[in-house]
């Protein structure tokens, strides 16, 4: 019997406090439970210690991040203000105040602002660059796309300029004389602010003296990430902030960000309507093509999102998708017969990404009426003129995916819509989609994402930066992550670096853990 006298990683105190069974009993009876009751307490037991080991290792990440020196960087969210052309919202000047109180703290900034589609997180991203670069050092900003990497860098310097902070753009697709010259400017400390993609931490990139990194989240930027980026800034750490319009359900935040401090925007902007959203049937086509040109007619623009199989990643797989042929017929049957008087543009993955960008531009120059894409849109190009979005075979998209959807219109001052078309019969794909009509608020629509089809998908197949768990499961085991989380964080305070004989195991499954994911924690 191999499982006589097992190591116990847990102090006993611990599993006091806790009413968790030993390990021994644990290991026995999720294999071979006596009865439903064994089986409960052993898995218990085994959820709640991986959840502890998890938790534990972010918790000393947090605690080593925040010793760790950080310069001091000044400037108020007032001062800041007085640059703006409109006035921040509460949620705005509270996540500024968040980060300047970070800034001047002495310690590294580790913070994530977290915000629903469209409520203002640009600006305070731009109070954090003025901040940094006011105080005399560089400031990366980084974004998933080059497509959005442009839009922020335009943003950005009309934002600072004023204030002289001089901006530049990194991309893979700036090359030769032009990209030596950047990277020039920026060792020598000629250039406060570059925007890019993942190019900003290659090899050949150096900083004079880079004091704050920005990251656009979109969760495709993990621990990793955020270290190599990290260790650009020299001796002191840079200081971090990531943003993230992704909302996420406040539990699952505790782990994925369990390194980071968290500062929610929950208001939008005044003057943005909500979007209205409804549920077309096929039996509708016809006049949701009326309403197309209707809207076209008082000036505004429509973008059509059609689920194409090379982009859906995150999506619920119910409905049809469509190939590449499928979607350039429909464009083509668009363009001919359904709007032959109306200037209809396509863009996919399967273009080039200058193609991309060239479509996607002559869209917000207002030089077409109609969009049809896949979900290449999904990541935040911002065209306030567009007052209409149609997701074709919705069910087949996930709830947040779509929530990020709709969020591309609304954007200006028009009533703006939302139609989800689908011909799926599913009660459940319906009620899913029914959700999203009734609300806007992007935290509650995540819960209930998480609650329909549980953690492992709610990130669809993209790296999230997690490790496997083996026995727990998020959704199901929210109370018991709660209480793993506080565990672990009186535990670390009590002993950071779990030098205690007792914390002997403990230290050595923490190791395993992150050496397992070793990229992950570095």
């Amino acid at each position: 019997d191999c499982l006589e006298g097992l190591p116990e990683a847990l102090p006993a105190r611990l599993r006091r406090d806790h009413q968790l069974c030993q390990t021994e009993f644990a290991r026995k009876n999720i294999h071979y439970p006596g009865d439903f009751e064994a089986l409960a307490v052993a898995r218990r037991r085994l959820v709640f210690e991986e959840l502890f080991v998890l938790t534990c290792g972010l918790a000393q990440l947090k605690d080593r991040r925040s010793a760790g020196e950080g310069r001091v960087l000044e400037g108020t969210p007032e001062e800041f203000a007085a640059l703006l052309p409109f006035a921040p919202t509460a949620a705005q000047r509270r996540a500024m105040e968040d980060i300047a109180a970070d800034l001047g703290s002495g310690r590294a900034m580790n913070r994530l602002v977290q915000g629903d589609v469209g409520s203002g997180k640009t600006a305070v991203a731009a109070f954090g660059a003025w901040a940094a670069v006011k105080s005399g050092v560089q400031c990366a900003m980084m974004a998933p796309t080059e497509l959005l990497a442009e839009q922020h860098a335009r943003t950005m310097e009309a934002l600072l300029a004023p204030a002289g902070v001089r901006v530049a753009l990194l991309t893979g697709s700036v090359k030769g004389k032009e990209r030596k010259a950047l990277l020039a400017a920026l060792a020598a400390g000629e250039t406060d602010l570059v925007v890019g993609t993942h190019a900003l931490f290659s090899q050949e990139v150096e900083y004079r003296d880079l004091g704050l990194v920005i990251a656009d989240e979109q969760h495709r930027f993990g621990v990793a990430q955020r270290s190599a980026l990290a260790e650009k800034g020299g001796a002191v750490p840079p200081h971090v902030l990531v943003m993230s319009a992704t909302p996420i359900p406040r539990t699952l935040a505790l782990i994925i960000y369990g390194d980071l401090d968290v500062s929610v925007m929950d208001e939008l902007p005044p003057g943005r309507t909500p979007v209205a959203t409804r549920l077309v049937g096929e039996d509708k086509r016809a006049r949701m093509y009326g309403f197309v040109r209707k809207q076209v007619e008082e000036g505004r623009q429509a973008y059509i999102v059609c689920p194409s199989v090379e982009e859906n990643g995150g999506g619920w797989e119910e409905g049809p998708a469509m190939d590449l042929k499928a979607v350039t017929a429909y464009a083509k049957e668009l363009r001919e017969r359904v709007f032959p008087d109306l200037r209809v543009g396509l863009v996919h993955g399967r273009l080039k990404s200058r193609e991309k960008e060239e479509t996607m531009a002559a869209f917000s120059r207002g030089e077409l009426d109609v969009l049809v894409s896949t979900t290449v849109i999904e990541v935040g190009v911002d065209v306030p003129n567009a007052s209409l979005m149609i997701i074709e075979n919705a069910e087949r998209f996930g709830l947040s995916q779509l929530h990020q959807l709709r969020g591309r219109v609304g954007r200006g001052k028009h009533q703006s819509w939302c139609f989800l078309v689908t011909a799926s019969r599913s009660e459940t794909a319906r009620e899913r989609l029914r959700a999203l009509c009734a609300t806007n608020d992007g935290f509650q629509i995540a819960e209930e994402d998480l609650r329909l089809r549980g953690p492992g998908d709610f990130f669809g197949k993209r790296q999230h930066g997690l490790p496997q768990l083996k026995v727990a499961d998020f959704a199901a085991d929210m109370e018991l992550l709660k209480e793993a989380r506080q565990a672990a964080e009186e535990l670390i305070a009590a002993d950071p670096e779990l030098k205690k004989p007792s914390h002997r195991l403990l230290k050595k499954r923490v190791r395993e853990l992150f050496q397992e994911n070793g990229a992950l924690f570095s």
